[in-house]
């Protein structure tokens, strides 16, 4: 017989299924806008793994990318239903243009998949991501100058606004890669326009980022790693010009001295930006000594990266510079290193509390949203208040 006070059940790792549900509704609750940015990084690394010909590394990380795209979407779907108010807080804040890596992870995956003449599930990822791009890339500008409840301030101004480029250069490179396998007059015609559209909004988003670095304050606590996104905007570019010289001249719009000379102009500048950058870094963590510790922003520079590897690669096989060909490859394997150092980090990050707090979890306690502990891809990191790039 049974006593009459049964004793509650609990999981395989010990921790109540309440109270695990209840850690999955808060990570959801505190989930980040730029969440992807992981998906991101580890897409654009596989990408650069494949050209190197490192064929099995390659393919994990994608299905990694895969399966992290596969949990951060419906939870981005969970959170806009069960958390509404504060998904149009962060939709409506400085943050709001974060929301683009849901439309840009996409069409990384549908450019990697292209190579493995996966052409039909690389459509379906370039339907969703050109739909997700169409929506957002209107639909947060739109948001941001018509919101009554908005305080608008030049401060608010920071990295995760090259998305907004980004997002435009991602559908580019999408459709540019699936329309050198597949027939047809529409991707070569949308992959140009993305392109132009997307350099615009490039220059526009530099003057206005770059003034307000220059005409403002800038506190090390507050500049963030997202300023990274500012190199990895031109290369993106760079990568969709490439890719769009591999198709007829007649079916893109635009001529292959236009295009190649545009990725000289754009790869040389992001190459100036690198220097500049680390500098920034070294005076952020080294002379001001802000502490070096995980958060989901170090995907940030994870992306630009891997983004710059592949295009340097592409760049010098496109005009025959053998050079910048050997250089994309070494940069590739950096590439695929330091991913590999911050993909270590978040799971010692996730892990650590998860270890330390396990009685205060089955209690109903945990970390507080927006504590600044980030447990994972989905945390929230990198204050959506912060006034600095």
């Amino acid at each position: 017989m049974t006593n009459g006070s049964a004793q509650p059940s609990h999981s395989a790792g010990g921790r109540p299924p309440r109270a695990s549900r209840a850690a999955v509704s808060a990570a959801v609750a505190d989930l980040n806008a730029g969440s992807l940015a992981f998906v991101m990084g580890t897409g654009i690394v596989s990408t650069a793994l494949y050209v190197n010909g490192a064929g099995t590394a390659s393919a994990a990380l994608l299905w990694v990318a895969v399966a992290g795209f596969a949990v951060l979407v419906p939870a981005y779907g969970w959170r806009l239903l069960r958390h509404r108010r504060r998904f149009v807080t962060d939709f409506l804040g400085p943050r709001s243009f974060a929301f683009l890596t849901l439309a840009i992870s996409a069409n990384v995956l549908a450019a990697r998949f292209v190579p493995d003449g996966r052409t039909a599930v690389a459509g379906a990822f370039l339907a969703f991501g050109a739909l997700g791009w169409l929506l957002l890339d209107y639909g947060i500008p739109i948001a941001l100058i018509t919101a009554v409840r908005r305080k608008p301030s030049f401060d608010h101004v920071n990295g995760t606004w090259f998305l907004w480029a980004v997002g435009s250069e991602s559908v580019a490179v999408a459709a540019a890669s699936l329309a050198a396998v597949t027939p047809g007059d529409v991707l070569p015609v949308l992959a140009a326009a993305c392109w132009a559209i997307g350099l615009v909004q490039y220059l526009l988003m530099a003057g206005l980022v770059l003034a307000r670095l220059l005409a403002r304050r800038v506190q090390a606590e507050g500049l963030m790693t997202s300023v990274w996104i500012f190199m990895g905007a031109a290369v993106i570019a760079v990568l969709a010009a490439v890719r769009l010289t591999a198709l007829p001249q007649g079916d893109t719009l635009l001529s292959r001295d236009l295009l190649v000379g545009t990725s000289v102009v754009l790869w040389s500048f992001s190459t100036w930006l690198i220097p500049l950058l680390l500098a920034l870094g070294v005076w952020r963590h080294v002379v001001r000594r802000v502490p070096l510790r995980y958060d989901l922003g170090w995907w940030n520079l994870v992306f630009p990266i891997g983004m710059y590897a592949v295009a340097t690669h592409e760049l010098g096989r496109a005009t025959g510079t053998s050079w910048m060909t050997s250089v994309g490859r070494w940069e590739v394997w950096f590439a695929a290193g330091f991913w590999a150092v911050v993909f270590v980090a978040m799971v010692a990050t996730w892990c650590r509390p998860r270890r330390s707090s396990d009685r205060d979890v089955s209690a109903g306690a945990g970390a507080a949203p927006g504590s600044g502990q980030p447990v994972g891809p989905g945390s929230t990191a990198e204050s959506s208040t912060g006034s600095a790039p």
